[in-house]
């Protein structure tokens, strides 16, 4: 059984150094004179307000020491150096919740759950809803290895249940994703449930839907009109995913020597992605977690290699089961309605590709659950694992 070792976050000083100043050193361009908030994509006074703040204010050794907080492996899988970070808190041993981030998050998306769902009793919860919690970066995200191609969702699954199985010794366990992580997680459900008789996922958790019925046909108004809802959405906030899914490397080159140009890229979607009030981003997030996040994908010079996994996805075959086909893990939905890029479908529509046995509609929040309403997060996980038993 291959082993984990212990991992700590330690980024040299000249690497720190050498992003400050690129940072500092950003030449500027005139930005539109009839600009308006977000109307041109990443606002010119948000960013250069991060700037200062990035330069004045923002500490990665401090942001370092947080993200040590939580203990944190590295581990051969199948032949890839993964990343993962893993609590075992108040379960002891048992219990285990593989939770997976998406793009443009990393493991950090997670952190204000990790406490509540590790040690519930610290937190106003009961010591039986806890967790062992386990938290990989992607391959070619965050800390994990960079694979030599591009490596997609499905493959990543397999991973993930090697990880869960062979190197940790879980038999069986839960899984809850979003974005990429939902998409990931349903292909666990599918390829790795307990339902082959073999140990594996028992059941999984999605606040965004990744598989679609096959024939991915509508049979009720409410699911005509959601189609043409989510076209729209994507024609309005998807052409980043064409970019990054069809000319990767086009993009990568653009991003990959710019600190400022890579956190435009990314934070301009938690604006455009979250349930903000009044369009404020800084209403859900502070500047330290804006910037925390897009300094992971910079000190690990990831964010090419995170844009390969969306090619990967058409590589793979897009997301379709054989015709009729479902996943039959038992698969629990919450829908945060401030979700603008993917709305959640009908739930009939859902119910042909997934056994759903919970559906929750939550009051707030929006792509990022976990990072902006994790409050409402756990409530829904610890609902529904303990459905899920």
């Amino acid at each position: 059984m291959p082993k984990a070792k212990p991992f700590r976050i330690d980024i040299p000083d000249k690497t720190i150094q050498a992003i400050r100043e690129r940072v500092e050193h950003y030449k500027w361009f005139p930005a539109p004179a009839n600009e308006q908030g977000f109307a041109y994509g990443m606002s010119t006074p948000v960013m250069k307000d991060l700037q200062r703040y990035w330069l004045t204010g923002y500490d990665w050794r401090e942001a370092e020491t947080d993200l040590n907080r939580y203990p944190s492996y590295k581990a051969d899988v199948d032949g890839m150096d993964i990343h993962f970070v893993h609590v075992v808190g108040e379960a002891a041993g048992s219990r285990p919740l593989l939770l997976t981030h998406g793009w443009p998050g990393s493991v950090f998306e997670f952190w204000e759950a990790i406490g509540p769902l590790a040690y519930p009793s610290k937190h106003g919860g009961k010591a039986e809803d806890a967790f062992d919690l386990i938290i990989p970066s992607l391959p070619g995200y965050g800390f994990s290895e960079k694979p030599a191609s591009p490596m997609g969702q499905r493959a990543t699954a397999k991973l993930w249940n090697t990880l869960m199985q062979d190197v940790l010794g879980y038999e069986t366990y839960l899984a809850q994703g979003g974005d990429w992580g939902g998409l990931v997680t349903s292909w666990l459900g599918y390829e790795h449930g307990t339902i082959d008789g073999k140990g594996g996922c028992e059941a999984i958790h999605l606040n965004m839907i990744g598989f679609r019925p096959n024939p991915p046909v509508p049979e009720t108004q409410a699911e005509t009109d959601w189609l043409g809802t989510s076209q729209a959405a994507m024609q309005r906030e998807g052409a980043y995913f064409m970019e990054h899914a069809t000319k990767p490397q086009t993009l990568a080159m653009a991003l990959m020597d710019s600190p400022m140009g890579t956190a435009a890229w990314i934070i301009e979607k938690f604006h455009g992605w979250s349930d903000l009030e009044d369009g404020d981003l800084f209403s859900v997030y502070s500047k330290d977690q804006l910037l925390t996040n897009v300094m992971i994908y910079l000190v690990n010079d990831a964010i090419a290699t995170s844009i390969w996994y969306y090619n990967a996805l058409f590589q793979e075959g897009v997301a379709s089961l054989p015709e009729g086909k479902r996943c039959e893990t038992p698969t629990g939905f919450a829908n945060f309605p401030g979700e603008t890029v993917y709305p959640a479908p009908p739930r009939s529509w859902c119910e042909r590709a997934y056994n759903i046995t919970h559906w929750s509609e939550i009051d707030s929040g929006g792509h990022f659950a976990a990072m902006e309403k994790p409050d409402l997060f756990v409530e829904d996980v610890r609902a529904w694992a303990r459905k899920a038993g």
